[in-house]
């Protein structure tokens, strides 16, 4: 697609501002504790910058040859950090500007196994990272999937252990909420009924502190189960108004972008989609499963944008200020660059995404796996109220 037709279709649709500069949420927290909240990390004035001369959408190619990049998480000093799922290795990488360079390896997490769709999978950097120098990782090992803090080149430090792990089904999803906590997205590791059970870690968003303790307020008491009834979370974001929306893999029928509220219930394996049980939450958005797959998940503005693996393209949904969904999603780099999956917005006010063609499933080039640096910019101004 030519800039000048998704510029049209993104005007159309009311989304052509889709990268103007990232207002904070203007949150406030208290003191934080050893091993409790923080406040969100201090990142560089985002800014926008783009090669297009048209408020068109440039997508420029940042880094190179990297071996199925799964997580990316942004260091204070700009930098970001990218987990690597087969290899282990967490990568450091500095944007020039938007033209490539090479990353270079902080360190291997020898404890991680790489197993189908299990190794190194999600990454976050801890909101005192100024002072603490942390960062949290989630991995697989031969029998469990597990959270664990480091500080690079060091040793992991597991906080959390016990996830349900399979080839297939291992979640991955990490990120600190604007509450200072650290949220995690897990995958019923393909016994169905983890999901239901809030006694298993499987198939559930988890919320806690840095230490791994439950999140005080969580729905269930001490526990660190925060919504349920999930198949295989990879992708968490949030919005100004501080709202959670997370992707989920379905199975046949149906793949799914859900409002997360604390303590509901959203029907794996008893609903896939939208369903007419009132026990069940239902979805904002649908999408068959050969055209999302959608696996990262990033908030720019107002809107929510979403790397789709099978469908090996970004949606871009326009969200209400109210938990939801204006119109119908639009699509971009529909298989122009292969399967897409981790998505984050970097502190320059563009969006990072990473392919994932080397991961088995897809049809790799000699350039592969690669970083894009994508920017959407012109039209109307992003409502930053």
């Amino acid at each position: 697609m030519t800039t000048h037709a998704l510029r049209r279709r993104l005007a159309a649709a009311g989304l052509a501002g889709l990268l103007t500069v990232l207002a904070s949420a203007g949150c406030a927290f208290g003191p934080p504790n050893e091993e409790d909240q923080g406040t969100p990390p201090k990142l560089p004035s985002p800014s926008v910058s783009s090669d297009s001369d048209d408020g068109g959408a440039t997508v420029q190619v940042i880094a190179k040859r990297l071996t199925v990049p799964w997580g990316i998480a942004f260091l204070p000093d700009g930098s970001a950090l990218i987990t690597e799922r087969d290899s282990g290795k967490i990568l450091k990488l500095k944007s020039r500007g938007g033209s490539v360079a090479k990353p270079t390896t902080v360190q291997t997490i020898k404890q991680s196994v790489h197993d189908g769709e299990g190794g190194l999978l999600g990454i976050a950097v801890s909101p005192k990272y100024a002072t603490d120098k942390t960062v949290f990782v989630y991995y697989s090992t031969a029998e469990d999937n597990r959270i664990a803090k480091l500080k690079l080149g060091g040793t992991p430090k597991p906080i959390v252990t016990g996830i349900p792990h399979a080839s297939v089904h291992n979640g991955g999803a990490l990120a600190f909420g604007p509450d200072g906590y650290l949220y995690a997205g897990t995958g019923d590791g393909t016994e169905t009924s983890n999901a239901q059970d809030k006694s298993s870690l499987g198939g559930k968003i988890l919320r806690m502190t840095t230490g791994g303790k439950p999140a005080p307020g969580n729905p269930f008491g001490d526990s660190l189960v925060y919504s349920y009834g999930h198949r295989n979370v990879q992708g968490l974001a949030w919005d100004r108004g501080k709202r959670l929306y997370a992707t989920e893999f379905g199975q046949d029928r149906w793949d799914e972008v859900n409002l997360i509220k604390p303590g509901r219930n959203y029907g794996w394996p008893k609903a896939e989609g939208k369903s007419g049980n009132s026990a069940y939450t239902n979805p904002l958005e649908t999408f068959k499963p050969s055209q999302a797959s959608c696996s990262g998940a990033a908030i720019s503005g107002s809107i929510l944008v979403t790397g789709c693996l099978a469908g090996q393209r970004v949606y871009l949904m326009q969200l209400d200020g109210k938990g939801g969904i204006l119109g119908a999603p639009q699509h971009t780099l529909d298989k122009q660059y292969g399967r897409l999956r981790a998505v984050v917005a970097a502190p320059d006010g563009t969006l990072w995404v990473s392919t994932s063609n080397k991961d088995g499933r897809g049809s790799p080039i000699g350039d592969d796996d690669r970083i894009l640096r994508l920017v959407i910019s012109g039209g109307n101004k992003v409502d930053k109220s």
